[in-house]
């Protein structure tokens, strides 16, 4: 098992300001600052995919990522996009996977420098860059300590679930405690009392959540981050999710004439805020909608041009595909749905789910 047995040494300052420092507080004059750390951390004895070294700040978290998994690799970010200041090696359909899986979703965001970014926004391409671009066990130091405790909870979650899909190891240091049960590590390690526990898998906690009908006005705060375009129509249903009362994810609906029926309502808009990707919650509120709907003799559609959300919508038993994705869609993928390089990736799906009368309110 790794053994945690070094010492951080340096040499004391013996500038004018560092003597006054002494004298004012009364410190001891020493030659040598001196920090010994001692213990195991037996992590070779069981499979594992998620660690993480926590404590409070000073305690040794960086050392012990250094000394034992060798610290975090240094990033350059100078590009004019951050798409490409990732690995040339790399395949667009890999970068945009590593992104997606993390809740980076917003494409606009995609094709801007890291440095016009918000915090959230650097904090998860980050976090897709390192699990593209590591080598081994994948580092990461200061984890989630610059963002938002929503968005840290949530990128914990995301980034979990995309290291153990793709088989790698992945261990990280951080300060707060809150995202243990999120991240939930296989291993946790607190260097302020050398203490290791393993910790079994279990369900993310639960959000609370809350769908209303509201004005065509609650858009404006989402339209910046849409794929596609900013627009909508006037005519548009729109419904907001809200996790803890703080707007999450809209749906904007609109009347859809047909030939043969005249009841047919499609999916015009489907957003999530960048501080809430990656928890599902646009197909939870599609969801939703489809079962009041569907009691309100109704029939919804979904005309998705995202890859992300072309797969989720695949893979939901609630929803039907009526057409693939994509102008000049492949025969088939191991997956049933592709599309070729240059073609719009568009795709129909219906809603066929269970009706909820309960839920016919929100229309």
């Amino acid at each position: 098992m790794p053994a945690i047995n070094f010492v951080v040494e340096t040499k004391c300052s013996t500038s004018v300001r560092a003597r006054q420092l002494e004298a004012i507080f009364d410190v001891p004059r020493q030659e040598t600052s001196r920090i010994e750390f001692k213990g195991d951390l037996p992590i070779e004895d069981t499979d594992w995919s998620v660690g993480l070294i926590v404590g409070p700040s000073g305690c040794g978290k960086s050392s012990i990522l250094r000394e034992v998994f060798g610290g975090e690799r240094p990033m350059n970010w100078s590009r004019d996009s951050v798409v490409d200041d990732f690995d040339t090696s790399l395949k667009m359909d890999e970068i945009s996977t590593a992104c997606q899986s993390v809740g980076f979703n917003t494409i606009p965001a995609w094709m801007r420098p890291y440095r016009v970014l918000s915090n959230g926004e650097r904090f998860r391409v980050e976090l897709a860059r390192r699990l593209l671009e590591s080598e081994g066990v994948i580092v990461v130091d200061e984890f989630t300590s610059v963002v938002d405790r929503q968005v840290a909870q949530i990128g914990s979650h995301a980034v979990q679930k995309y290291v153990r899909k793709t088989g790698k190891q992945f261990v990280a240091a951080a300060c707060h405690y809150d995202i243990i049960d999120w991240l939930q590590p296989d291993w946790t390690f607190e260097p302020a009392t050398m203490t290791f526990t393993r910790r079994c898998l279990r369900r993310r906690p639960e959000l609370q959540c809350e769908i209303k009908r509201e004005p065509w006005s609650s858009w404006l705060e989402f339209a910046p981050f849409h794929y596609l375009t900013a627009d909508l129509h006037r005519a548009a249903q729109c419904y907001v999710l809200r996790v803890n009362d703080r707007p999450a994810a809209f749906a904007g609906l609109i009347y859809r004439p047909h030939a043969k029926v005249r009841n047919i309502w499609g999916v015009s808009r489907l957003v999530t805020l960048p501080d809430f990707q990656g928890l599902g919650l646009a197909f939870a509120l599609s969801d939703r909608i489809g079962a009041a709907y569907a009691a309100a003799g109704k029939r919804i559609r979904t005309y998705p041009a995202h890859p992300a959300l072309i797969r989720g919508f695949d893979k939901s038993r609630h929803w039907k595909l009526e057409k693939r994705p994509g102008y000049a869609a492949k025969a088939s993928t191991s997956d049933g749905i592709g599309w070729r390089a240059g073609s719009r990736p568009c795709a129909v799906f219906e809603y066929c789910g269970p009706k909820d009368q309960a839920a016919a309110i929100i229309n």
